[in-house]
C-alpha cells in the first residue's frame, strides 16, 4: 500500500500518511509555463496498491486535471490497483439535468476518472447518493456524520444535555442527512422550507418543527456562498431559537462567504478538512475545522486489506 497526493489538499494527505505511518510517494506534480499539468512518479510503484488523495475543489478544473494526469501516470507505471481518494467530489451539484440542454457534469467527471485509470473511488458525503451509480467501478462513499456528531456531543450535549437541542436541515433535500445526525444524538429534528415566490423576490422561509427556546444546529453537506445558512440562522432566531450554529462537511466558502458567516447570527460554523482551508478560514474566529484524516485512513487501510468498509459506520 502506498499513498500519493496532488496539490489540492496536501495537509490532509500528510495527516493520513502520519496516521497510517506510511510516507507519501515521491512525485512531482507541476506546471509547464503554459499551465499544462505534468506528473512524474519518482519511485517504483509497479505492482503496488496505490491511493491518490486529491480533492477536486477550487481551482476545480486544475485539481481535476491533476488527478486525471496522475491516474494516467500510475497506470502507465504498472501500479496493481489505483484508488482515487476524493474527499470533496467537485461537480457533484450537477447530478441531473437542471433544465433543457444542460449537462450532467457529475457523470462526465465519473467517466473521466474511470477512463484515466482509477480502479476504485473513495469519497466523503457525496452531494447526491446516486452519484455512486455514475461510476462503473467500486465506489465507497464515507459519511462524516460520526466526526460531526462527536464534536456536537462534546460541545453541546455534554454541557447542556440534549433536551433543548434541535438538528435543523436548511432545505428539504437535506432531511435524510439531518435526521441521521438527530437520531445519533437523540435530538429533535426541524426542517426549513425555503421558496422563492417569483424572480427578484427574496426567499420566504417556513420552519417545520418547534425551535422556540431551543439550541439549533444546522447540518448540511456543502457550504459555498453561505447565503442559505445565514438566512436560515436569521429565520431560526426570529422564530425564537436561543442559538444557531452550523456543521457542514465540505467548506467550499467561495467569495465573501467567511465574512458573511461572521456577520450573521451563526455563533459558529464547523467544517471538515476535506477542502484545504483558505487564509480567510484560518484567521476566522467563527469558522472551525475538524479532521477527517482518521476516517479516510481507516477506510484506506480496510480497502487495502480487503476488509469491510461499511462496518466503520456500525
Amino acid at each position: 500500500m502506498k499513498i500519493l497526493t496532488g496539490n489540492s489538499n496536501r495537509p490532509l494527505a500528510e495527516a493520513i500518511s502520519a496516521y497510517l505511518n506510511l510516507p507519501l510517494v515521491n512525485a512531482s506534480v507541476r506546471r509547464f509555463s503554459d499551465m499544462e499539468v505534468f506528473v512524474e512518479i519518482q519511485e517504483n510503484v509497479r505492482g503496488e496498491d496505490i491511493f491518490i488523495v486529491q480533492s477536486t475543489s477550487f481551482p476545480a478544473n486544475d485539481n481535476l486535471m491533476e488527478l486525471l494526469v496522475t491516474l494516467d501516470a500510475l497506470r502507465r507505471a504498472s501500479a496493481r490497483r489505483i484508488t482515487a481518494v476524493i474527499p470533496y467530489y467537485g461537480y457533484a451539484r450537477q447530478d441531473r439535468k437542471s433544465g433543457s440542454r444542460t449537462p450532467i457534469s457529475a457523470k462526465l467527471v465519473a467517466n473521466l476518472i474511470t477512463t484515466a485509470g482509477a480502479d476504485r473511488v473513495l469519497t466523503v458525503d457525496l452531494h447526491a447518493g446516486q452519484i455512486q451509480g455514475f461510476f462503473d467501478i467500486p465506489t465507497d462513499n464515507l459519511f462524516a456524520a460520526g466526526v460531526l456528531t462527536k464534536d456536537i456531543n462534546e460541545r453541546f450535549v455534554a454541557q447542556g444535555g440534549n433536551s433543548d437541542l434541535v438538528i435543523v436541515s436548511p432545505d428539504v433535500g437535506g432531511v435524510v442527512r439531518a435526521r441521521a445526525i438527530a437520531k445519533r444524538l437523540d435530538a429533535e429534528l426541524a426542517i426549513i422550507d425555503k421558496r422563492r415566490e417569483r424572480a427578484g423576490v427574496s426567499e420566504v422561509m417556513n420552519i417545520i418543527g418547534d425551535v422556540g427556546g431551543k439550541r439549533c444546529i444546522l447540518v448540511d453537506d456543502i457550504v459555498d456562498s453561505a447565503g442559505t445558512l445565514c438566512n436560515a440562522a436569521v429565520a431560526l432566531r426570529e422564530a425564537g431559537a436561543t442559538s444557531a450554529c452550523a456543521y457542514v462537511t465540505h467548506g467550499v466558502l467561495s467569495g465573501g462567504a467567511v465574512a458573511r458567516v461572521s456577520a450573521s447570527p451563526l455563533e459558529s460554523l464547523v467544517i471538515t478538512d476535506s477542502i484545504q482551508a483558505t487564509e480567510a478560514v484560518r484567521v476566522s474566529q467563527t469558522v472551525r475545522q475538524l479532521s477527517i484524516a482518521p476516517l479516510l485512513a481507516e477506510a484506506m487501510a480496510r480497502i487495502s486489506e480487503e476488509r469491510s468498509v461499511s462496518s466503520l459506520f456500525d
